[in-house]
């Protein structure tokens, strides 16, 4: 198993569906930034919109605005930023900052950006959702008609980015977890057992997003978003092994910390299994 990059999440919002409000003050957000780079996290993500069904509209001069001191102060101190958006002029903010990484739940569909995206040098984290537009909604997509979906959105957008000027080896697929699939549970699980299918599809790097998600509680029954921590791990875990190439998560620390327990396993399992040990062993 490849060890994936970790996403850590930062908010800077009022109402996202876990930790909206924590973050708003720019010291509290880059405080909680540096931990998370400290503790696993290879990128931090910063998001200053929700896009949770409850979520309100944020101005795309808002996020700029609790945006740009963040992304300064994670600048400075060398820590790859990603900035997670759907509003045209806060990608296009975040493009003239020169990010690592955009990622944009709609999939980039406005074709006025593809120049601009052409001419940036940043990895761009194609997400699918079901709602097509704006923050999630409750659409109940049955499990078996989910993977159509995705692989008729991934085949639009990404012919779109690369007719557009966008080099495919920038492309990173994200094919949405929990209400941006469906608000049937069962079709993000169907989603995750699968994972394999998109990557042998399209032959691009995955990005999985289940850190805390509704769909969780269906097997576990925790409604609370902060009591969810084990089961986002197991199921980040079963993300990794199945082929994941970024994870995005609130607590990279932990997953960082059993991603490399899990390689340790790994590695006496390849080593118990060789050749060379099993010629050392005595005979029975």
């Amino acid at each position: 198993m490849t060890r994936p990059q970790l996403f850590g999440i930062v908010n800077l919002t009022e109402d996202s569906f876990s930790d909206g409000g924590r973050l708003l003050d720019p010291a509290a957000a880059i405080a909680a930034a540096r931990a998370l780079a400290a503790g696993g996290a290879d990128i931090v993500e910063l998001g200053a919109a929700a896009s949770n069904i409850a979520a309100k509209p944020v101005a795309a001069e808002e996020e700029i605005r609790r945006l740009a001191p963040v992304i300064a102060a994670l600048h400075d101190g060398g820590i790859a930023v990603s900035v997670d958006t759907f509003a045209l002029q806060t990608q296009r903010f975040a493009l003239r900052r020169g990010v690592a990484f955009l990622n944009d739940i709609q999939g980039f569909p406005d074709p006025s950006l593809y120049p601009e995206l052409a001419a940036a040098r940043c990895r761009l984290v194609v997400m699918h959702a079901v709602q097509g537009q704006g923050r999630a909604e409750r659409m109940a997509v049955p499990p078996d008609q989910i993977w159509s979906r995705i692989e008729a959105f991934f085949a639009a957008r990404i012919a779109a980015l690369e007719g557009g000027g966008v080099a495919r080896d920038r492309l990173i697929l994200d094919p949405g977890m929990g209400f941006f699939l469906s608000s049937d549970a069962a079709a993000s699980f169907r989603v995750l057992a699968e994972l394999g299918r998109l990557k042998r599809r399209f032959a691009l790097p995955v990005l999985v997003s289940v850190s805390r998600k509704s769909f969780l509680a269906a097997v576990t029954g925790r409604e609370r978003p902060d009591e969810r921590g084990a089961a986002t791990l197991a199921a980040e875990i079963y993300a990794a092994q199945n082929g994941a190439d970024f994870i995005r998560t609130h607590d990279p620390a932990a997953l960082r910390d059993a991603l490399n327990v899990t390689t340790a396993l790994r590695a006496q399992e390849q080593a118990i299994r060789s050749p060379a040990d099993t010629a050392r062993k005595p005979a029975h």
